[in-house]
């Protein structure tokens, strides 16, 4: 099988998942359980997705300025800080740990 061949098949699967998803009726998500179950895995895939590319570099975790500004971007997110000022913030900790270092 060709690289072309593997990305034409990817996204035929893609777009087949698509048009399953709006196969689903809108009554199947409102049962209690299964809208608390979606919302925790929409957090549990961006929460894999941040660590991934904060601390993956390659087949190794590499510990840089970008882990403290997640840190400082969570922390103000929790405290319910605009989300402007919580991208600014942790953009201003990783240009200071980066020009220190």
């Amino acid at each position: 099988m060709t690289t072309w061949q593997i990305v034409i098949l990817a996204s035929v699967i893609c777009v087949a998942l698509k048009v399953t998803g709006y196969l689903v009726p809108p009554r199947a998500f409102e049962h209690p359980t299964v809208a608390r179950i979606t919302n925790l895995l929409t957090v549990a895939l961006l929460a894999a997705l941040i660590a991934v590319q904060t601390l993956g570099a390659g087949q190794s975790i590499q510990v840089d300025a970008r882990l403290p500004a997640v840190v400082v971007a969570a922390g103000l997110y929790a405290l319910r800080v605009p989300f402007v000022l919580v991208v600014i913030a942790a953009a201003a900790v990783a240009a200071l740990i980066r020009a220190f270092t």
